[in-house]
């Protein structure tokens, strides 16, 4: 073991190398010797239980891996093969190469993002969404934030702090995280009061919980993320604003998900659009920019301009605001809307609006291209009908019909684990025992790229098998 260890070189003989010295040109000296640190000590444990010194060529690979591993960012993109279109562990809604221009070009240069050029003088960075908002809507005013659940904790603080809020106890959802709506407004010092049971809420339920001297607003919960159904009852909201009106209350919705198209066109159930809640009478509406909107993270504030007014002068909405780079892409993403090109450009709808026979065609390609190859010709491939989801908590329940590339072996899960470490990572679902890959969510422009990866796994997945 001695002798083994005398073996390894010392870090300063290692640095006299040219292949060291040139990814300390690359990586910086720091990085380096850290990297040389680690990997001997690797070597050292290797040697005490028996194994022989690495040679040098061995351990100069070993170290650049280290480098390169050091040096990758966790957060890298993945081809979503799932079916999911807004999938929330995937980054949900991704952004139109419109939005992507627009925040390349405002973080490459320097921008007009709170600054009025018509009078040379300081501006708000709300107007360059606020119009748009307001044009596609109908609403008086609008404000944009963080993200809904922002959203909502401002609407409520400058609201209703201090002051009673009624909810129906069939609406206090849970989202994303663990985080629940009554911790939401517990945060804003808005009071809580719960009406109606779980799966049933009358009119009359508000009615009688009504004060008028400490209620300070009526809040609409929508049913984005999941469903009750069965022997259930909730007003309409067109009943809660007629109430919340005559006691002289703001109703404010919370849409959740948000959107400004009908989904019904696309076999979907109907989803409640902003500008029907603001139709309806809704005073506030909040919604989120990256599910159904299709665009960046951000929380929509949209109502009567009166309350607006009081949220804009808040102090809670400087560290709720969003960045240029958001703004951006949210404006980029509205103008596609104001455009009526949402179908064409933006991939969240492209998605949701596929063709089930062009989903088919590329599935079969798939197929084709996997099977050229010798080495799979006794694999178990076939496009099968399967069921995409739109996610994203929107549209629970709901499915579009789908044709997925199905591909069996022996051992599914740790096909699935290997396809997650490729570069760029694979995600795929399980399904039925078999490992389902679903074109809907699988951009056009990814199909070589994945069909290189499901090649090169596939063959190495049956060369360990054997």
């Amino acid at each position: 073991m001695q002798a083994e260890l005398r073996k390894l070189p010392g870090v300063d003989k290692m640095f006299q190398s040219d292949e060291v010295a040139a990814l300390a040109k690359i990586h910086g000296r720091q990085l380096v010797l850290e990297a040389i640190r680690s990997e001997l000590d690797v070597a050292r444990q290797q040697i005490t239980v028996g194994q022989p010194a690495p040679s040098s060529t061995s351990l100069l690979q070993a170290i650049a891996a280290r480098l390169s591993a050091d040096v990758r960012p966790s957060l890298q993109p993945v081809i979503n093969a799932t079916g999911v279109i807004i999938h929330t562990n995937l980054g949900r809604a991704l952004l139109s190469q419109r939005a992507q221009t627009a925040m390349q070009q405002v973080a490459s240069a320097y921008s007009n993002l709170e600054y009025d050029l018509e009078v040379g003088v300081r501006g708000s960075r709300y107007v360059h969404a606020a119009s748009l908002l307001c044009r596609l809507t109908g609403a008086e005013a609008a404000v944009v934030v963080n993200n809904n659940a922002g959203a909502v904790v401002l609407a409520l603080t400058a609201l209703a702090k201090d002051r009673q809020v009624i909810i129906s106890r069939g609406q206090l959802v849970e989202i994303g995280g663990g985080f629940r709506i009554p911790d939401i407004m517990a945060q804003s010092g808005a009071r809580l009061v719960e009406v109606g049971t779980t799966n049933r809420t009358y009119v009359r339920d508000y009615e009688q919980a009504i004060d008028s001297e400490h209620t300070g607003l009526v809040l609409a919960v929508h049913h984005s993320n999941y469903q009750i159904t069965g022997f259930t009852t909730q007003p309409a909201l067109a009943e809660l604003v007629e109430l919340a009106r005559r006691y002289h209350l703001p109703l404010m919705e919370d849409l959740g998900s948000g959107t400004l198209l009908d989904t019904t066109p696309f076999g979907l159930a109907h989803e409640p659009t902003i500008q029907e809640s603001l139709a309806a009478g809704a005073d506030i509406v909040t919604a989120s920019g990256d599910k159904l909107l299709g665009g960046p993270q951000a929380g929509l504030i949209l109502g009567r301009a009166d309350l607006l007014a009081k949220l804009k002068q808040h102090p809670l909405i400087r560290a709720l605001r969003v960045d240029k780079t958001t703004l951006a892409a949210l404006q980029a993403t509205l103008l596609a809307y104001l455009e009526n090109r949402a179908l064409v450009e933006i991939p969240v709808w492209r998605m949701i609006s596929a063709d089930v026979r062009q989903l088919a065609r590329r599935s079969q390609k798939w197929r084709a291209a996997l099977r050229q190859n010798s080495t799979m010709a006794h694999l178990s491939l076939h496009v099968v009908d399967s069921a995409s989801t739109v996610g994203g908590g929107s549209l629970p329940g709901q499915t579009l019909p789908t044709k997925a590339l199905a591909i069996s072996v022996p051992a599914v899960d740790s096909l699935a684990e290997k396809l997650r470490h490729a570069v760029p990572p694979v995600v795929a679902r399980i399904e039925d025992g078999r490992l389902l890959f679903d074109p809907r969510t699988v951009l056009p422009e990814q199909d070589n790229v994945l069909i290189t990866i499901l090649k090169r796994v596939l063959v190495d997945n049956q060369s360990s098998s054997i």
